[in-house]
C-alpha cells in the first residue's frame, strides 16, 4: 500500500512551498525578494493591467509590503533576475540562466525548422543586421527598429522582420532582456546584460534534467511525470521519464497516493519524508487574498481543480455573451481554501477600486466577518494600485446564484 497525502496535508504542503501559508508580511525588497521568487521558483509576466500586472500581484499576495520599483531594481540595476520562458515568459533568479542554454540550443533547432513561418519573406538576414545594430549602437525596442518594414503575412503574428529577429534571438539567448520601456521589452546583448560567472558556468544534459526534475519537485512538494516536466517546460518527456525512473531505484523519491479535494485519489512522486514535510507545514494563515489568474500555485489548472475543487479558466478571448464570469476575474485564497472569485477593477483617473462582482464557491457564505476581510483585502490592493477609495456596484454579491 503506498503512503497516503491526505487532502489537507497535501494542501498545506503546496500552500507553504508557494509561499501562500504564512500572512503576507516582512520585506519585500534586496535579497529578501529575490530569496522569495527563488522559493517560488518564478514569477510570470502578463501585460493585462485589470488590477495590477501579473507579476506585480504574485508578489504583493505575498508580501504586502512590496513596491513594483523593488522588482525593478533587482532584474535592471542588480541583475539579480532575468526574463526568458518556462510555460509563458518569466522572471527567473539569475543563476538559473546556466541552466537554460539548453534550452536556447533546442530553441533554436526547433525555430530553424519552422524557419519559413518565422521569415515567411525570406527575410533572416535580419539577424545580422540586427545583432550588429545592438552591438554597435546600444539595446533597442521593437519602437526602435523596422518601422519602414513590411509585416509578413503568414508569419507568426505578422511581425515584421526586425522584431521576428529580436524574438528569434532572444529565444535563442543571443539576446536578453535587459529592461522594459513600460511594459515594451529592450533588448541588448546577452554579454551585457547576464553577470559572466552565469554565462560561463556549463552544465551537461544530465545536470540540467536532475536540477529541472528535482527543483520542480521540491517547489511542487508532490508531482507526477507530467507535473514534472510542465513546471519548467524545459525537458522531453522520456528524460522526465528516465529521471524518475532512476531517482527511484536510488531512493531519492517514492511514489505515493494523493488525495483530491473530492476523495479522489491519484498517485505521484514526491521525497521520502513528504508525510513528514506535510505535517511540519504551518497551518494556512485565515487572511483572505486576491491571487492573479498567472499565480504559480494556480498556473496548472488542472492541479488546482484536484487540489482545491476549484475549476477555473480565463475568460480574455471568449466572447462577452458567452463568458460565465468576466473578462478577468481573480481567484479568492483563505486559508486553504479558494472561496470564490471576483471581478474588480483599478480605475486610476478618479482613484478608484470598482467591484463588479463577487461569485463565492458553493457552500461558501458571505456572513460579516468574512466580507470585513473581503473589504479589508480590497482597501490594499487599492492603496497599492494608487486608488483612495474601493467602490462595490449594485448586486456585486452573487452569493444567491450558489445556493
Amino acid at each position: 500500500m503506498l503512503p497516503l497525502l491526505t487532502n489537507p496535508a497535501a494542501r498545506r504542503l503546496f500552500l507553504h512551498r508557494h509561499a501562500l501559508a504564512e500572512a503576507p508580511t516582512g520585506a519585500a525588497h534586496g535579497q529578501a525578494l529575490a530569496d522569495l521568487i527563488h522559493r517560488i521558483g518564478f514569477v510570470q509576466v502578463d501585460s493585462i493591467n485589470t488590477v495590477a500586472r501579473a507579476h506585480h500581484m504574485i508578489l504583493f499576495s505575498r508580501r504586502q509590503s512590496y513596491k513594483p520599483a523593488a522588482l525593478k531594481a533587482l532584474l535592471e540595476r542588480d541583475r539579480a533576475l532575468f526574463e526568458h520562458w518556462t510555460h509563458d515568459a518569466s522572471i527567473l533568479p539569475v543563476h538559473l540562466h546556466a541552466h537554460w542554454q539548453h534550452r536556447f540550443a533546442r530553441s533554436a533547432e526547433r525555430m530553424s525548422k519552422n524557419r519559413h513561418r518565422w521569415f515567411p519573406n525570406g527575410d533572416e538576414s535580419q539577424l545580422d543586421t540586427i545583432l550588429r545594430h545592438i552591438a554597435d549602437h546600444g539595446p533597442v525596442t521593437t519602437s526602435d527598429v523596422g518601422q519602414d518594414e513590411t509585416r509578413s503575412k503568414g508569419g507568426w503574428w505578422e511581425w515584421h522582420p526586425s522584431k521576428t529577429a529580436l524574438e528569434w534571438l532572444w529565444r535563442t539567448g543571443e539576446l536578453s532582456i535587459s529592461g522594459r520601456d513600460g511594459f515594451q521589452k529592450i533588448y541588448d546583448l546577452t554579454e551585457r546584460v547576464i553577470p559572466h560567472q552565469h554565462r560561463s558556468t556549463v552544465y551537461d544534459l544530465a545536470q540540467m534534467t536532475d536540477w529541472a526534475c528535482a527543483s520542480a519537485l521540491d517547489n511542487l512538494g508532490f508531482a507526477n511525470a507530467t507535473e514534472l516536466r510542465a513546471y519548467w517546460h524545459a525537458l522531453e518527456p522520456d528524460e522526465v521519464r528516465a529521471w524518475v525512473k532512476a531517482a527511484l531505484a536510488r531512493g531519492e523519491i517514492i511514489e505515493i497516493e494523493v488525495e483530491g479535494a473530492q476523495g479522489n485519489r491519484r498517485r505521484a512522486y514526491a521525497r521520502p519524508d513528504v508525510l513528514a514535510q506535510a505535517a511540519a507545514a504551518p497551518e494556512p494563515t485565515g487572511r483572505l487574498r486576491i491571487l492573479s489568474p498567472f499565480d504559480p500555485a494556480l498556473r496548472d489548472r488542472a492541479r488546482a481543480e484536484f487540489l482545491f475543487g476549484f475549476y477555473y479558466r480565463i475568460e480574455v478571448f471568449v466572447p462577452e455573451p458567452k463568458r460565465q464570469y468576466g473578462y478577468y476575474v481573480f481567484p479568492v485564497l483563505e486559508g486553504d481554501r479558494l472561496i470564490g472569485r471576483i471581478d474588480c477593477k483599478s480605475f486610476r483617473d478618479d482613484r478608484t477600486l470598482r467591484v463588479k462582482a463577487f461569485w463565492p464557491e458553493a457552500g461558501v457564505k458571505l456572513g460579516t466577518g468574512r466580507v470585513a476581510k473581503l473589504e479589508s483585502e480590497l482597501a490594499r490592493w487599492a492603496a497599492f494600485t494608487d486608488c483612495d477609495r474601493v467602490e462595490f456596484q449594485d448586486g456585486w454579491s452573487r452569493e444567491t446564484l450558489r445556493l
